[in-house]
């Protein structure tokens, strides 16, 4: 189910965002080019394993979109080389990707974990042209906690503000099985107080926003997630904003990115239409919409 939440200027966007169709076989398929274990900040807080990122990148492709996806695990788990698979797909098909770790908790509580994946993209927006990216085309997204990163830095501009950036380098946000109300989490150890909790909430921080947001959730999804997901994006759509939301049939919380290695899948193919259509680039393997 894909659930258009703008009226305004959206139109040519959700022909983009379907699913649903026969995938085409590429020419071919790009050979991916990988630099892993960089460390995107330094100083006597930085975590040597966690405060590092890794790159995929199509060989021989110069400025290309970049998609930066940030790995889940409930703010205490989770880690970035277990999505090789998704980034491998998405690189393969003319797409470098960029998946930072962060520290977790209970080693620091919020805003730690959304300052270091501000300090990535940081590093990020002022170095990936090294590795054949687009500055001005970089893509957030992430799965589940990750989610919740990449909806809070798309929309509290604060954590971008202090590294001398804005939303505007954000060129769009994709969501996947995101958090976006974590007032009632009751997760004290990792939110800490009520209003810190209100404060890492991207409910909270909705307004007028210039990044086109594309929310994808699976339709047996965990817990309140699924509703989460619809009332973030109509609230973004009553703020005037460019928001498309998705509900992908037959997939389940994990499920939802551990088919994404499949390239007809619909979650594969959604995220693939959004980024071909807001940066204009030519992707490989991008289904036709019916």
């Amino acid at each position: 189910m894909i659930r258009p939440m703008l009226l305004t200027g959206l139109a040519s966007l959700l022909l983009h965002a379907g699913a649903g169709a026969v995938a085409q076989e590429p020419s071919k398929l790009y050979e991916v080019q990988t630099s892993a274990d960089i460390a995107y900040t330094e100083g006597k807080e930085a975590d040597p394993e966690r405060n590092k990122l890794d790159i995929y990148a199509p060989k021989g492709v110069q400025n290309a979109p970049v998609l930066f996806f940030i790995h889940g695990g409930g703010w205490n788990a989770g880690d970035r080389k277990k999505f090789e698979k998704l980034a491998r797909t998405f690189a393969e098909r003319g797409v470098v990707v960029v998946t930072p770790g962060y520290r977790l908790s209970p080693a620091v509580k919020h805003p730690g974990h959304i300052e270091d994946v501000a300090r990535a993209f940081a590093w990020t927006y002022k170095n990936i042209g090294k590795y054949g990216g687009r500055a001005d085309a970089i893509f957030v997204s992430g799965h589940s906690a990750g989610g919740h990163l990449a909806a809070l830095l798309a929309t509290d501009e604060s954590y971008l503000k202090a590294h001398s950036l804005s939303l505007e380098q954000i060129k769009g946000a994709i969501p996947i099985s995101g958090v976006f109300n974590v007032a009632d989490s009751k997760r004290a150890n990792i939110f800490g107080d009520e209003e810190s909790a209100r404060q890492a909430s991207p409910m909270t921080h909705v307004k007028a926003n210039p990044i086109p947001f594309l929310i994808l959730y699976a339709d047996g999804e965990a817990k309140t997630l699924g509703a989460q997901a619809e009332a973030f994006a109509k609230a973004m759509s009553l703020a005037k904003n460019q928001v498309t939301v998705q509900m992908i049939q037959d997939r389940t919380h994990g499920s939802i990115v551990g088919n994404v290695p499949n390239a007809g899948d619909p979650t594969t193919q959604a995220v693939l239409r959004f980024i071909a259509r807001l940066s204009q680039a030519k992707l490989l393997d991008v289904n036709p919409v019916q």
